[in-house]
């Protein structure tokens, strides 16, 4: 079965429109290697973290700030399917 992503956020914070452009980015790069990237509000405030099957891929407490779209893009692809290309996301 293919990965799933979930993207925990928190709506007090008013980081839904974020964590929708996150997961639209993701679902338009990858299309054939994701089963899914749902969104989830948080009841923990200031939360905002990145899960691929239930393993966190980024956490904005423990780096201190959001990820990039590029720099997510990559991490899900080298844990997803390394050899896809990303274009401009690899330079």
């Amino acid at each position: 079965m293919k990965p799933s992503i979930q993207i925990e956020y928190c709506p007090k914070c008013g980081w839904l429109l974020r964590a929708a452009y996150m997961a639209q980015e993701l679902l338009t790069t990858f299309s054939d290697d994701l089963y899914a990237v749902s969104l989830q509000p948080s009841e923990i405030a200031g939360r905002y973290t990145i899960y691929l099957n239930q393993e966190i891929i980024f956490d904005r407490k423990r780096e201190g700030r959001f990820p990039e779209i590029k720099e997510l893009k990559q991490l899900v692809r080298n844990l997803v399917n390394p050899d896809k290309p990303l274009g401009h996301s690899d330079r």
